[in-house]
């Protein structure tokens, strides 16, 4: 019997890591031919209504009257609205409104940009999934978003249609504007969605050298506060958004605390599961440990709001109920009202790089599309409610 020939750990795992590179961009070449760019697919008029909050037949009122932008039309005569239409027609009905922000709800004068950390230190919390759908459904309703990838990992940013090793190979990401050695402006890496209203910053395996750079700044007496790097970055692009919604890393580091100290919102992922529970409990430990520290230092810990928001819920699921009543009954309503429902839709979609906002519903059975569908925008228009409330509205 021979005897297995040793290999070398780093060489596989580098030679794994370039096979899944490789296809990975091959299979982005293939979904998004010619140039490999995502768009948003179009809105049906009673998706598009919904979405402003009118009815279908003042939709089509508006495009007989020739008001607004025109639909494309299908053979069958249904219009076929863009989510670039869908903005112009929140500009145009913001006009007639009967209160300003009905249809453009974001900040006014003295409103204060609303900074969203979506956090959780367990992976498969749907974390990414979270900040996803966030950034894109208030992106939707009129909002002005930014959406930060503070994840090496980096899946949101491939949800977007930029993979990191192919598209990022000098840089781009929030390294470049926290570094510590000659830091650009933040506006420089960020970049345009397919979406209107959603920007995004991207991130990359490069936001780990944060991590080794913070310690030595410190011993070295040149990091000053540290934590306050993300803030002041994101001070420079202030006038320009209503909401920011940020991926942080699952893991508690110097970025994730940076991201803490930037947030006025801070969005807690749990998973209802019994070993999700406990890992949360240390997680919450060793969070208010640091912010204590980072509050010792002279920074201000007080947030606008900070809630839990059940992830992968399954209501057939017996011990996930007594978990949730468990939670609700101890956090009250720090818990979101509405849970995101575990969906088949949502990771079929994530399959192709794509939200449940971007595929067709014609591509799913139509009851898991609008039970998945139902359960996000629940979700999604509770944390909208939230950012008004924090305005007085």
């Amino acid at each position: 019997m021979s005897r297995t020939t040793p290999e070398d750990l780093n060489a596989v795992i580098r030679q794994h890591s370039e096979w899944l590179a490789a296809q990975l961009h091959a299979q982005r070449e293939n979904l998004f031919p010619p140039d490999a760019s995502k768009t948003m697919r179009k809105f049906t008029s009673g998706e598009a209504a919904a979405l402003l909050g009118v009815n279908d037949s003042y939709l089509r009122k508006l495009h007989l009257d020739g008001k607004g932008p025109s639909p494309d039309t299908t053979p069958g005569n249904r219009r076929l609205y863009s989510a670039e239409d869908i903005h112009a027609l929140r500009v145009l009905l913001e006009k007639t409104a009967r209160k300003p922000g009905d249809y453009l709800p974001g900040r006014r004068a003295g409103d204060h940009l609303q900074i969203i950390g979506v956090m959780n230190f367990k992976g498969g919390s749907g974390k990414t999934t979270t900040s996803a759908h966030l950034a894109q459904r208030l992106a939707l309703m009129g909002y002005r978003v930014l959406a930060i990838d503070l994840d090496p990992q980096a899946s949101l940013t491939a949800l977007h249609g930029v993979q990191p090793e192919f598209d990022l190979p000098d840089g781009g990401t929030l390294y470049d504007a926290i570094r510590y050695d000659n830091p650009v402006p933040i506006a420089n890496v960020i970049r345009k969605t397919y979406i209107p209203n959603l920007d995004l910053v991207p991130g990359n395996l490069e936001l780990m050298e944060f991590e080794h750079d913070t310690p030595r700044a410190l011993s070295q007496g040149n990091a000053g506060l540290f934590f306050f790097r993300v803030k002041e970055a994101l001070a420079q692009v202030d006038e320009n958004y209503d909401v920011v919604v940020i991926d942080c890393p699952p893991q508690l580091g110097f970025l994730t605390m940076s991201a803490l100290s930037a947030a006025t919102g801070v969005l807690v992922t749990i998973h209802p599961e019994m070993l999700d529970v406990m890992s949360m409990s240390q997680f919450l430990r060793m969070t208010a440990d640091l912010m204590d520290v980072i509050a010792d230092s002279g920074a201000d810990m007080s947030h606008d709001w900070m809630r839990y928001l059940l992830t992968r819920v399954e209501p057939t699921d017996a011990p996930q109920n007594r978990i949730t009543a468990f939670l609700r009954t101890m956090y009250g309503d720090k818990v979101l009202n509405a849970p995101m429902l575990k969906s088949t839709a949502i990771s079929d979609a994530g399959l192709t790089k794509q939200t449940l906002y971007e595929v067709e519903r014609s591509a799913f059975t139509r009851t898991t599309y609008d039970r998945a569908l139902e359960s996000l925008n629940a979700v999604n228009d509770e944390i909208s409610q939230l950012i008004q409330q924090t305005w007085g509205r």
